[in-house]
């Protein structure tokens, strides 16, 4: 049966703070086991979205996207999004976007309501492990995944992305 939820992590554990898409789905895993939510969630690690991925999209409710972001507003953004156009010249890493519309084109059909999640990095330099900065990130952005994980619902995503507008404006 497949989760109403599916979570997308991206990132090279190999390159620095690009680690914390991987970081945040190890962490998640482990959360929804302890909360017995796994059935409701599936969580998938890639190191790039592809084209494949909006085949992991058919039957769910939500999707949210996590990735590192360098220049991203710290510590972190939270944004609804939905298809657009491949701007890309080749199906290898796409964007949240691009994979919305893939799902679009091939099912005919409207993609399931979908967030990006992005955690501000610092240093995404091959060999470099988690700065400091992006691991207290995580931290924070395992606090808001655990809040979206407990209500599943597109309102109440939108909330969480609205009170931390707000945060951020004040």
């Amino acid at each position: 049966m497949t989760a109403p939820v599916v979570v997308f992590a991206v990132g090279n554990p190999s390159r620095g703070d690009d680690a914390i898409g991987p970081v945040l789905a190890e962490r998640v895993r482990a959360w929804l086991a302890a909360s017995g939510l796994a059935d409701a969630v599936d969580v998938i690690e890639d190191f790039q979205l592809q084209i494949e991925h909006a085949l992991d999209l058919q039957g769910r409710s939500l999707a949210l996207f996590i990735d590192a972001g360098e220049g991203t507003p710290p510590p972190l953004t939270l944004e609804p999004t939905g298809p657009s156009p491949l701007a890309s010249h080749s199906t290898h890493a796409l964007a949240p976007e691009a994979v919305l519309e893939v799902y679009r084109r091939t099912e005919g059909a409207d993609p399931p309501p979908a967030f990006v999640l992005c955690v501000r990095g610092e240093d995404f330099e091959l060999g470099a492990p988690l700065t400091a900065a992006a691991g207290e990130r995580a931290d924070l952005a395992m606090e808001v995944l655990g809040e979206l994980l407990v209500d599943r619902s597109t309102a109440a995503w939108q909330g969480v992305v609205d009170r931390l507008a707000d945060g951020r404006k004040g």
